[in-house]
C-alpha cells in the first residue's frame, strides 16, 4: 500500500498538504502517515525545566495530531497512522524516509510568499536523493483548484 507522509503542524500550508495527500490516498487506494515534529530544547543547564518544556510540546503535538486525524476520518473515511518525533526536523524526516519502506511519497505544504520553509527549501534540494517523491503543495490549495482565500 501506497503510504504519504505529511508533515503537520497548525499552519495552512500543512492543512493543505494534508487535504492533498488525503485526496491521493483515496484515489490510490493507499495511507496516510502523519508526522508531528516537536522541536528540540537548546539548553541544559536545567534538565528537568527542559524535560518538562519538552513533554508539553510533545502533548500538544499529539492532540494536534489526533484532532487533525479526526477531521482526515470525518471528511474523507481515512484513517492516518500518527507519530510524534521530538528532535531537528530535517534530520527526523530523513531518519524516518529511511526506516519506513512503505512511504511512497513525502508530501509538504510550502508557505505562501516569500521562503516556502526550511523543510521545503531543503529537501527540495535533496530531490533526486530521497527514497520517494516529493510533492510540494502550495498554501493555498484547494481540490476544487479555487484558493482557500478569496
Amino acid at each position: 500500500m501506497r503510504t504519504f507522509l505529511v508533515i503537520i503542524d497548525e499552519s495552512e500550508e500543512a492543512t493543505a498538504a494534508l487535504r492533498y495527500a488525503a485526496r491521493r490516498a483515496a484515489a490510490v487506494g493507499g495511507a496516510v502517515h502523519l508526522l508531528a515534529l516537536v522541536p528540540q530544547q537548546n539548553f541544559s543547564a536545567f534538565g528537568a525545566v527542559q524535560a518538562t518544556i519538552e513533554a508539553e510540546a510533545r502533548d500538544r503535538a499529539e492532540m494536534l495530531a489526533h484532532g487533525v486525524a479526526g477531521n482526515l476520518f470525518a471528511e474523507s473515511g481515512i484513517m492516518p497512522t500518527i507519530s510524534v518525533k521530538i528532535g531537528q526536523g530535517q534530520k527526523i524526516v530523513s531518519q524516518f524516509l529511511a526506516e519506513h519502506d512503505e512511504v511512497g511519497a513525502l508530501v509538504l505544504g510550502a508557505a505562501k510568499g516569500g521562503s516556502p520553509g526550511p523543510l521545503v527549501t531543503h529537501f527540495s534540494a535533496a530531490a533526486g536523493s530521497l527514497p520517494c517523491p516529493l510533492y510540494i503543495v502550495p498554501g493555498d490549495y484547494d481540490e476544487t483548484g479555487k484558493p482557500l482565500h478569496t
